[in-house]
């Protein structure tokens, strides 16, 4: 794939359908195998096939040479703090063996294209140790502000829920 992927190919971004399935999952899977969490992906080809459907749910696939080489994704939600919908972007991923070739840029132009007809405030994550990427971030014109994150899991709320926590 790296011979295909030269750096006078051209990047052309569409939003994902379903027969995308695959090559999203794929991608994520690199993703989080590269952030050391691949064991906390369990979304199948099919459940892909099924957020894909849904209208909220906003992947942006970069091609090139005929293959993927990166992506956006995120869901449209209700923010009640604004009364109306904002974007919460989920990942942004570009494959190794081509970045530094604006891939990443484009794929941002691409979903601010995409949510500016509604203005909608772009949210996401980025995380405290990744320079790199919150350098990216300051020079799109991104705010970071720091924010511990919680969560809570089933297993935790079901200990509280019955008394044992």
């Amino acid at each position: 794939m790296t011979d295909q992927l030269n750096a006078y190919s051209t990047v052309t971004i569409r939003r994902a359908s379903e027969k995308d399935a695959d090559d999203v999952r794929t991608l994520l899977i690199e993703l989080a195998t590269h952030e050391n969490s691949a064991d906390a992906v369990h979304a199948t080809v099919e459940d892909w096939r099924r957020m894909l459907a849904d209208p909220s749910v906003v992947v942006l696939l970069a091609v090139t040479a005929g293959q993927p080489v990166g992506y956006v994704s995120g869901t449209r939600q209700l923010n009640l703090w604004q009364g109306r919908d904002i974007f919460a972007m989920d990942d942004l991923y570009v494959r190794p063996q081509v970045r530094d070739r604006g891939i990443g840029g484009q794929l941002m132009a691409a979903l601010a294209q995409h949510v500016s007809p509604e203005q909608s405030l772009i949210t996401w994550g980025v995380n405290q140790d990744n320079d790199a990427g919150q350098r990216f971030y300051q020079r799109l014109g991104a705010t970071l502000r720091t924010k511990v994150v919680a969560a809570w899991r089933p297993d935790a709320y079901t200990r509280y829920l019955q008394g044992q926590a």
